[in-house]
This record gives structure tokens, sequence and C-alpha cells, in this order.
């Protein structure tokens, strides 16, 4: 990438990130679950809640531990939106359950919650809602199905640390939710993640599978004198140089938000005259929803119109991408039965959105050569 390129994304540091990794080392624990694994933990629950929040060497880890506490077998089946990344299809899938992937909604592209109810059967163990965009589902109708069928609701937020849907959190709603520190993300710390547990029954049995399948937590908290095998279980836990960059972050959440909450609104300024023009449009956010700006989209008229805007964009040396090419008709989602045409709106907004660059450090100057390049296309090409 030449220097005056602008990528999609670029890690950042923006306090004492590598101050707190010298700690760590100086501290004499650079395994996980030490000072700043807790400082972490404990900062998450009390600034969004949640009965108990685990650092996780990634979402998909967080992820593949709700699978393990839900008890999925291959006798249970999982309902989720196909536009999502594969983690949220593995980590059920990896235990066995069928995967029933239901159409979005063309304005949040969330999951369309009126499509769910038929989906439901009685081998229905998991509902999983994906908060794209940092926007949130329609959690009180999901809720409502969840009481209804008893079934149990996996939050994947991974893009949506910090957003609310009403007055909660997302990742606090349902009885699980998995944050993402990737560095892609609003905070990062290069891979990360957390595993949110808000119904009490599960506290126990997370820590036992985050700790390799042992009661060693008991057994720091004092309760036993020795620990043991006792579950199963998996190197769940990050060391503590990734909860001490982490952490870090988390000491500027209102900056990192208050940047990132600029660019956002930046874009939408520069380029609402085309979404007025119906050239393309701009991301969608219900009125009882907050967003955290985690991504800036833009959805053009039809896929041959989005890859030349693409190929423009990289011409100019700005690099926008494309997102999820849908699970179920990925040749793994072949392979489980499913075809193409079978969910049309997800199929139609995979073709036609447009991914524009975010992160913390992007200038002004830098962000207004994106949306007046995005006006030259326009201008060069045909109504």
């Amino acid at each position: 990438m030449k220097k005056s390129d602008i990528p999609f994304n670029s890690p950042f540091i923006v306090g004492k990130e590598l101050d707190y990794i010298s700690q760590a080392v100086f501290n004499g624990q650079l395994a996980g679950n030490g000072i700043f694994t807790r400082k972490c933990q404990d900062y998450l629950r009390e600034k969004y809640g949640g009965t108990k929040v685990l650092l996780t060497t990634s979402c998909t880890t967080a992820l593949e531990m709700t699978a393990l506490l839900c008890d999925i077998t291959s006798e249970d089946e999982v309902i989720l939106p196909s536009f999502t990344f594969v983690s949220t299809a593995n980590a059920f899938l990896l235990r066995g359950a069928k995967l029933k992937f239901v159409d979005i909604r063309d304005d949040t592209l969330n999951i369309d919650e009126s499509l769910i109810e038929e989906a439901i059967s009685e081998k229905t163990k998991v509902l999983c809602p994906v908060h794209y965009a940092g926007i949130g589902c329609e959690m009180d109708v999901i809720s409502n199905l969840a009481k209804e069928h008893n079934l149990l609701i996996v939050e994947d937020a991974a893009q949506a640390m910090g957003s609310t849907y009403r007055t909660h959190f997302l990742g606090t709603i349902g009885h699980f939710g998995a944050y993402s520190f990737h560095e892609t993300k609003n905070f990062i710390s290069g891979e990360g993640g957390a595993l949110v547990i808000n119904d009490p029954r599960f506290v126990e049995r997370a820590e036992v599978l985050w700790e390799k399948g042992t009661n060693r937590v008991k057994f720091f908290k004092g309760e036993i004198d020795k620990y043991t095998w006792v579950d199963i279980g998996s190197s769940y836990l990050p060391s503590e140089l990734i909860a001490a960059f982490l952490y870090a972050q988390f000491e500027h959440t209102e900056e990192i938000t208050k940047r990132r909450m600029g660019i956002w609104k930046r874009y939408w300024e520069g380029l609402i005259s085309l979404q007025e023009k119906k050239l393309i449009r701009l991301p969608f956010v219900p009125e009882h929803c907050h967003h955290n700006a985690h991504m800036f989209y833009i959805l053009l008229r039809n896929e041959k119109e989005r890859d030349a805007l693409l190929n423009y964009l990289k011409e100019n040396n700005i690099h926008a991408v494309f997102h999820y090419i849908p699970l179920h008709s990925s040749p793994m989602g072949l392979k489980m039965g499913y075809r193409s045409g079978q969910l049309p709106v997800t199929e139609s907004i995979s073709t036609r959105i447009l991914r524009l660059p975010m992160f913390f450090e992007l200038n002004p100057d830098d962000q207004k050569k994106i949306t007046e390049t995005i006006y030259k296309y326009f201008n060069s090409v045909p109504a």
C-alpha cells in the first residue's frame, strides 16, 4: 500500500497501551486472568451490564462458549441470519447443530424478526440475532418469541459494543452476548473478545469452560484447596498482553466514540444528497436504537454499479470493501442443502453493499477525498 493510499482500516494507539503491556511483563504474569484481565472484565460489566463478563481470545471463542453453555447437540437447531461472519455459524456447527438461516430486513440489514417464528420447530434451541453495523435487532419481538417457545438467545454483538436497543446495551439483552476486539472494531487488541453472561444459571459453568474445564476459578477464590478437571473446556482466556492493550483503550472510551461518531456524521452529511437523488442508500437507524458508529456503508442500485464504484475508489487509492458472501449460498451452505435464491433480501444486499474506510485516525481531509471521489464517479457515468 502506497503512503498516499487511504486504507479501509488502520490499528491505533490512543493512550497507555505500550506502558500497560510493560507493566504486565513486570507484574510477572503474562498468562491470562491477571490484573488487566480483571480490570477489563470489571469495566465491561460496570459500564454495560451483565451478570458476569469473561474476556476471551476472540468473539469467535466467546460464541463457541455459548454453544457449550447452551448444551448444543446434533439434535438441536439454531436460527440465525445468513448475512453474518462465519464464526456465528461455526460456533454452533462445531457442536453438531442444524443451522436454519433466516432472511434479513431491507432497512437495518438485521435478521427479519417477522420470519423467525415460521422457522421455529420442536428442535429449535437457540435464536442468534446479529446486530449488524452496531444497529440493534428488534429484541422485543425476539425476546418474546424466546419466552413463548422456551428458547435461549445468543446475541452476536461483535460490532455492537456500546450500542443500545431502547434503554438496553446490546449484548446484555439475551441470555448471552459476544463482543469483538479485533483490529477492525471500535476498541481493539488485535484479536480478542468477551463473553457476557446475563443469566446467573450459567456463570459457574462458564468459568469452568473458560479455565479449560477445571474448577481453577474456585481455587483462586479460596473455595477449594486444589483444582481439577470437572468438565469439557478449552483455552479461551487471552494473555495479559492483550488485556493490557485493551484496558488502555477502554480508558479512552469517550474519546474513541466521539471521534468515530464524528466520522460517521461527516459521511452522512457528505453523501446525503446522493441518497436524495436515489443514487445510493445510506444506513438506516431506527429511532429506538442508538448505534456506536462501527461502520459506514452505502448501498448501490445493483452489483455492477457497486463493483464499478469499488474499482473507481481503488484506482484513486481508496480502499473500500464489500461485505459478507451469504452463508447459505457459500460452498458450506450448499452442502447443507441451501441454494441461491432462498433468501432474496440477503442476496440482494450482499451484491450492493460497499463499506467505506472507518477508523479512529481517519482525518477530515482524507474523508473529504473519499466523498468527493464518490461524487466524481457518479458525475462520470450516465444517470
